[in-house]
């Protein structure tokens, strides 16, 4: 049984296969109150009314409502009538029994309320009320989640014979969940240009979780802090828009463009940094891996695309529906929304779907198609009636490369609830890049597990986004932990072939969401031998002697030693930039010394349990500054605003936090002695030590699991360094390759990562 969408285009194009509802005069049909638009993250009330229908209700027959998994509304319960999502339930004849299950049902339809009567039956024209968040008894209500949906729907099912076999009543009841008030203002350039080379500018307000908002409006005065033709002096923001793009930009000069937008002298957003120099390549930003409503996600497949261009300013995207729930309707739709959306120089689009293997025979892929029209090549079938086309399904990961040799398309592998298993398979012809960074977190080693292997692929980051927000994802109050990732492809060309080319040489880099600058490159004093293909899969490759290669490049030297040069120009101050040779940090480097440090202390939590679906570590902790007082306290990461992480009193800070693989923490300012004690203890260890210690270095406290730590160490009190520019030599080993590359981190908690230069001897 595949699930109905509300929307009817979906219902129509996406599902018909679809089994038919049961007729409303044999089974029933419902009625939700209230109806229309309501706030995110809202208490409300809903009142939802069965009819019983002709067949009648027997004794311990029952209805189920259902909900999709995504959602960080909170579990409903039955036991506390004074807390959030009291549900209660009445008939008119016999008692209800209810039962609440985060996996009770189906995917995408996890969440399910069993109403069940008890001690009697209803006849035609009788009723089964059900109330989300009584509020009758004092429960505060049912708070909705954090995100926006244009249909949440409360899908309804029946057994009205009592033989565990539940129908889908054909109306489903659903409400549209909206933005709230105004939070942040957020302006969004590209990071590199040529001069004279065209670029936009985004304009949006966000409430508290993340979502644009159509609550705000304003006048504005745009400050560039370098001349740009097409740009307005001042801009007017009416009450309804939900985001503004300013189209067709140029700007002549060299230098770092970022571009003020200023209510009176206030300054409430920053654009930038947009790089403006010559040379070969510009930079454009991509999120590509998301789903919508028709498979796991929320909101429509075309709401989605909408998104990417229109709120989050994207350059490139696409759709990754796991397959196993893309019928043939549905990968045709999808299709036809990616031409109809492509567009050369502006919006480009791939074709694609999410294999989605069990990690025992390969894990999550991403497939990209050139074009349009190509064949799916499934893991399985699993949520798919029509098995008529089964013979086409990939069911390993060595199969689906096998099936895709003579494809036009690419591959990343990436961690979601199956992690890809890149020793089990790997393709380099196909599989160019690891997606290293998403809302499910920070998976370095997804990258790192390849190096001992002899793969040589670049970094990548995406959203995997399932709330409808590609290029702007917010985790919310969810078990998703972390805000979803961007990547930024190095081409001259924004079209498919000038992304694919990029793809395939690997000049792109990642980042956890911010839209810095970044490039990387190696110098070689004797010269070296670039390789246009990584010769150990195309020894025919072509190569030619150069004397310096930029990030994702192959190349051989028989120099010892290379000089690196590492450009960084971001949003926020840099906090370091750690410069690796493999596995192996062989530099920290910051734009202050010990010299500079203040009074500004940072505690920084990071990890994971494991690699698997049960990934999240839980950080519960409580840190004092014995002999000091907290002048000042600054969040790091917490994207969830309902969890814990506060100053508790003068000296102390308390948190309740999760992490799965990325960080998150805070900064205390300190005011007093320098004799004080940092006495800080956490569900995973204990630390302490004088004030007087804590230094440019990290202090760091192992916790065991995947990667996870406790880490402490002292800033300046201010850092107004947004920009750096580095050169180092870096000795090479002799045998095998040297992966040289670089992790930025910025104060406000982002990091970006280049794709590795891989040099060999």
């Amino acid at each position: 049984m595949c699930p109905e969408i509300v929307n009817p285009e979906q219902v129509a194009a996406v599902w018909p296969e679809t089994q038919p509802g049961a007729d409303p005069v044999l089974y029933g049909h419902v009625d939700l109150r209230p109806k229309g638009a309501f706030e995110v993250r809202s208490p409300q009330t809903f009142r939802l009314v069965y009819t019983v229908g002709r067949y009648g209700l027997d004794d311990t027959g029952s209805i189920r409502v259902v909900f999709r998994f995504v959602g960080d509304w909170g579990a409903l319960q039955t036991t506390d009538p004074r807390a959030p999502g009291y549900v209660t339930a009445h008939s008119s004849s016999g008692r209800i029994a209810l039962d609440y299950g985060g996996t009770g049902h189906q995917r995408p339809y996890f969440r399910s309320l069993t109403a069940r009567l008890h001690g009697g039956y209803l006849r035609e024209g009788d009723t089964v009320t059900i109330v989300f968040g009584d509020t009758s008894r004092g429960s505060p209500g049912m708070k909705l989640q954090t995100f926006c949906e244009s249909a949440f729907e409360f899908k309804v099912l029946a057994d009205v014979c009592a033989v565990g076999h539940y129908v889908p009543l054909p109306e489903t009841p659903a409400i549209e969940i909206v933005p709230g008030k105004p939070a942040v203002w957020r302006a969004v350039l590209p990071s590199l240009r040529r001069p004279g080379e065209r670029f936009q500018l985004g304009l949006k307000a966000e409430d508290m979780w993340g979502n644009p908002s159509d609550r705000a409006e304003g006048s504005f005065r745009l400050e560039p802090s370098l001349p740009v033709t097409g740009l307005p002096e001042r801009v007017d923001y009416p009450l309804g828009t939900k985001a503004m793009t300013f189209e067709d930009l140029r700007a002549d000069d060299a230098g770092v463009l970022r571009v003020r937008v200023l209510d009176g002298n206030e300054v409430v957003a920053e654009a930038g940094p947009l790089v403006i120099r010559d040379g070969s390549m510009s930079g454009y930003w991509g999120d590509l891996h998301g789903q919508s409503g028709e498979s796991i996600g929320i909101n429509t497949a075309r709401e989605y695309f909408d998104f990417a261009r229109d709120r989050s300013f994207l350059d490139v995207t696409s759709h990754q529906a796991n397959d196993f729930q893309v019928n043939n309707a549905f990968w045709a739709f999808l299709n036809e929304l990616t031409a109809e959306y492509h567009q050369d120089h502006r919006f480009v689009t791939f074709p694609g779907y999410e294999w989605s293997g069990n990690t025992a025979v390969g894990g999550d892929r991403n497939i990209y198609f050139r074009h349009e029209g190509r064949q799916i090549r499934r893991s399985s079938h699993a949520l798919l009636p029509d098995r008529s086309d089964i013979d086409t399904d990939a069911p390993n990961a060595a199969v689906l490369f096998e099936a895709l040799a003579d494809e036009d398309c690419l591959a990343y592998a990436h961690v979601g609830g199956r992690y890809a298993d890149i020793a089990y398979a790997h393709d380099p012809r196909i599989e160019t890049a690891m997606e290293i960074h998403s809302a499910w977190g920070t998976f370095e080693w997804l990258l790192t597990d390849g190096f001992p292997l002899g793969h040589r692929s670049g970094v990548v980051c995406n959203s995997d986004g399932h709330k409808g927000r590609p290029g702007a994802s917010y985790p919310g109050a969810a078990t998703f932990g972390a805000y979803g990732g961007l990547t930024c492809f190095l081409t001259d060309d924004l079209t498919r072939d000038g992304i694919f080319d990029c793809l395939r040489r690997r000049h792109h880099y990642g980042t956890t969401g911010c839209r810095l600058h970044l490039d990387v490159r190696a110098r070689f004093a004797g010269g070296a031998r670039l390789f246009e293909q990584d010769p150990n899969v195309y020894p025919e490759t072509n190569s030619h002697d150069v004397s310096e290669v930029m990030m994702g490049d192959i190349a051989r030297t028989t120099d010892g030693r290379v000089e690196l040069g590492i450009e960084v120009a971001a949003g926020a101050p840099i906090e370091r930039i750690e410069v690796r040779n493999g596995t192996e940090t062989i530099a920290t480097l910051r734009p202050y010394g010990t010299a500079d440090l203040g009074s500004r202390v940072r505690v920084i939590w990071s990890g994971a349990e494991y690699r698997g679906r049960g990934r999240q570590s839980t950080w519960i902790g409580r840190a004092t500054f014995g002999g000091a007082e907290i002048a000042r306290f600054a969040k790091i990461n917490a994207w969830n605003h309902e969890r814990l992480l506060r100053q508790a009193a003068s000296g102390a800070v308390e948190w309740n936090a999760m992490t799965t693989g990325n960080f998150g923490g805070f900064d205390v300012w300190l005011d007093g002695p320098a004799d004080g004690e940092l006495d800080l203890s956490c569900n995973h260890g204990h630390l302490k030590m004088p004030l007087a210690e804590i230094g440019l270095e990290d202090t760091v406290l192992e916790a065991g699991g995947l990667a996870r730590r406790l880490r402490v160490f002292r800033l300046p009190d201010a850092n107004p360094v947004r920009e750096m520019t580095e050169r180092l030599t870096v000795d090479l080993s002799e045998t095998g390759d040297n992966p040289l590359w670089v992790c930025v981190t910025t104060e406000d908690g982002f990091q970006a990562w280049s794709s590795p230069i891989f040099v060999f001897r």
